[in-house]
């Protein structure tokens, strides 16, 4: 294989990975704090022998800023895996994985308002076709709908769509900038101080909802389902997407995550018998339609005028983030 494909087949494998987090936290069946703590703990061995191995090669510490940024947003994915938890019980594991898709109208929106970068103009017009599918995928039609409680896991799913956009926003911001030498913050240091702050706000929140119970959990299939978990979605997953983000073009990477809830779907299909309705199904298809048109979508232009020069053109592109698991929700 050549060195111009590897990226895209190290991107597909990784999209790969998240796609079955959704069906293997329903094959876990333990309560929702329970599996959003197995799934960060873990990982968190993994990632900080990765942080270890790449501080002996010479890689800068996280500055401090970074650091608490970082764990600010493990706390936000920590909340986002246990309403995700109680979305995927209501909905399905398909389904609760495509809801939480308009979390890249949120993250466009606080782009917006807080760092001024204007949302592209192909969301404008992607928003009623998402919203449209988010109508048929709640079963808010009247039409039968697949789901023990469809219209809460949609209520859910949006929650969740928040709440995973506030965590990829802390966390790019948590990566963004140089220290003096002119060096990046490390993506896997953060990610494990994320996955760090995910694994104390998965057991306060545990206590708090009084969710966070051992009683499932032992030495056998939930155990076993919860390790599979943290190295599939929160590790493997994402490294492998981010190891081939730099050499792809970013509405590729957009385009390939999307494939994430049509894997989720098929798997819940095959492994679980999720049957959703046509009418589920066709706003599946609005819903991914609209996110594509999002990450394909031009970024919008803006013309400077510098004095003494000409006209300049600038394009502000806003990083869009579709969701996967954990790294994800969702995800």
């Amino acid at each position: 294989m050549d060195a111009a494909g590897r990226p895209l087949v190290l991107a597909l494998a990784g999209v790969a990975c998240i796609s079955s987090s959704a069906v293997v936290m329903r094959l876990a069946g333990t309560s929702a704090s329970i599996t959003a703590v197995g799934r960060c703990l873990f990982a968190l061995p993994v990632l900080g022998g990765l942080v270890a191995v790449e501080r002996r090669r010479g890689g800068a510490p996280l500055p401090p800023r970074s650091r608490w940024l970082a764990r600010l947003s493990g706390l936000f994915l920590a909340s986002d895996l246990i309403v995700w938890s109680h979305s995927i019980a209501a909905i399905g594991a398909g389904l609760g994985t495509v809801v939480p898709s308009l979390q890249v109208l949120v993250v466009s929106v606080l782009g917006w308002a807080l760092l001024g970068e204007r949302p592209r103009r192909s969301l404008l017009l992607a928003s009623p076709v998402m919203l449209g599918g988010l109508v048929l995928v709640g079963g808010l039609t009247g039409a039968h709908a697949y789901g023990a409680h469809p219209a809460a896991g949609v209520a859910e799913g949006i929650a969740v769509a928040g709440l995973y956009a506030i965590y990829i926003f802390t966390l790019r911001q948590a990566t963004a900038g140089r220290d003096e030498a002119g060096r990046a913050p490390s993506p896997v240091a953060a990610l494990y101080e994320a996955t760090l702050g995910a694994t104390a706000g998965s057991v306060v929140l545990g206590l708090v909802l009084r969710d966070f119970t051992l009683r499932d959990v032992h030495v056998g299939p939930a155990l076993g389902w919860l390790v599979l978990l943290a190295l599939t979605s929160q590790v493997l997953g994402w490294l492998l997407i981010t190891m081939s983000m730099p050499k792809l073009p970013a509405w590729m990477i957009g385009a390939l995550l999307l494939t994430q809830p049509a894997g989720s779907i098929a798997l819940g299909y095959l492994i679980l018998s999720e049957r959703p309705s046509l009418s589920q199904l066709a706003g599946v298809a609005l819903m991914l339609a609209g996110v594509l048109v999002v990450v394909t979508g031009r970024a919008p232009q803006h013309e400077d005028e510098a004095p003494g020069a000409g006209r300049v053109q600038r394009e502000v592109v806003v990083e869009v983030a579709v969701p996967g698991d954990g790294g994800e929700p969702a995800g």
